[in-house]
């Protein structure tokens, strides 16, 4: 795996073509595109293809906040959503992250958990029938 790093403008079309792949539409484009424009994406490249990315920002109660984190079915279980997060954790521009997952979503929260996030709450009514979990780390 290559190390991570923050994602350029040129590496838009390939992180909305990730997305799709997994989500099926391109409905997060003007997010991707706002947020890398703002340096707040993560990436990491293997064979110069991206194979994983991370979304963040400090909306959350003026806390950092990792909205996203999608990571290629060929990549999965191997370690890019934890590096993503241990990067993200290096230069969070707050002492408090927090982040969230769906209730439905077992794996993401076991990496979560793995790198000592704890369970801070949960949101109703996001995704009918399939609560979000607020997880919390203080670095």
């Amino acid at each position: 795996m290559n190390s991570v790093i923050t994602a350029k403008v040129e590496d838009i079309e390939a992180i909305v073509k990730l997305d799709c792949e997994i989500i099926g539409n391109m409905s997060r484009r003007k997010q991707i595109e706002k947020i890398v424009g703002e340096g707040n994406c993560l990436i990491i490249k293997e064979e110069e293809v991206i194979r994983a990315f991370l979304l963040f920002d400090k909306s959350f109660f003026e806390c950092s906040f990792i909205s996203l984190i999608i990571v290629s079915k060929l990549a999965r279980r191997k370690g890019y959503a934890t590096a993503l997060i241990n990067y993200f954790e290096s230069i969070a521009p707050t002492k408090k992250i927090f982040s969230s997952t769906n209730q439905s979503n077992i794996n993401m929260q076991k990496v979560f958990e793995s790198q000592g996030f704890v369970r801070s709450g949960f949101v109703e009514n996001l995704d009918y029938g399939d609560p979000e979990i607020i997880y919390f780390k203080s670095i």
